[in-house]
């Protein structure tokens, strides 16, 4: 069987309640929980948290909340893979027998079915065991500037600051929005890893409230767009 795990802990700081603050009209968690729900390829989608408040908007959009997630996991220093894989450890205790294993941040609404969808296909023809988003940079990392004790800007790499743009390789970091594998490439950390490339216009963190308001905006921007390329249809 499939499983998607959502990790939601009550204790955030930077937004209050994030987990479950209203975005557009729905608890931002109420995406992830959808989407996974959508993709048609988890037999559970589970959320883990430490809430009972999150556990409850949890099971009304469809997630189920089958254990709670111990007090040691839920601080502001524990990652996601320990979270994931208690998740993954419980699951197998009660003698499910898992294939698949996918994390969904709770904070993703721009993640999509066809995303997932497409992920998981990537893997099974490909034969790889781990997938997770990325995305570019939207300027080139080499030429990155930092601050130095006066507070004058200075490059990391003054060697680069002349090098033309297209004569740069492009860098990427993790899109934040999923990680889909083996149950033992989350377990034992050994990962044969195809990479899900997205677009930069689906991908925005959500780690303050400058970023939340941005990632409204931009919502707001994709739906008024497609619903305009369906109108003209």
């Amino acid at each position: 069987m499939n499983i998607a795990i959502i990790p939601a802990r009550g204790g955030s700081k930077r937004i209050a309640h994030k987990n479950i603050r209203d975005f557009l009209g729905k608890p931002i968690m109420a995406y992830s929980i959808e989407v996974a729900l959508e993709s048609g390829l988890f037999e559970e989608v589970i959320v883990s948290t430490d809430d009972d408040e999150i556990a409850e908007v949890a099971r009304q959009y469809g997630a189920s909340t089958p254990f709670q997630r111990p007090n040691e996991l839920a601080d502001d220093f524990t990652g996601t893979t320990p979270v994931v894989n208690h998740g993954i450890k419980w699951c197998i205790e009660q003698g499910w027998k898992l294939d698949y294993v996918c994390c969904i941040y709770s904070t993703a609404p721009f993640l999509s079915k066809e995303v997932l969808q497409q992920s998981y296909q990537q893997l099974i023809d490909n034969n790889k065991t781990y997938t997770y988003s990325i995305t570019t940079f939207h300027f080139p990392i080499q030429r990155a500037l930092q601050l130095d004790e006066n507070g004058v800007p200075v490059p990391f790499y003054p060697e680069m600051m002349e090098c033309r743009s297209q004569d740069l390789p492009e860098a990427y970091h993790d899109a934040g929005q999923f990680y889909l594998g083996k149950p033992e490439a989350f377990l034992t950390g050994k990962r044969d890893t195809i990479p899900t490339i997205l677009p930069r216009h689906l991908v925005q963190d959500i780690d303050t409230l400058e970023d939340w308001d941005r990632a409204e905006l931009m919502y707001q921007a994709l739906h008024n767009r497609t619903m305009s390329s369906l109108i003209q249809c």
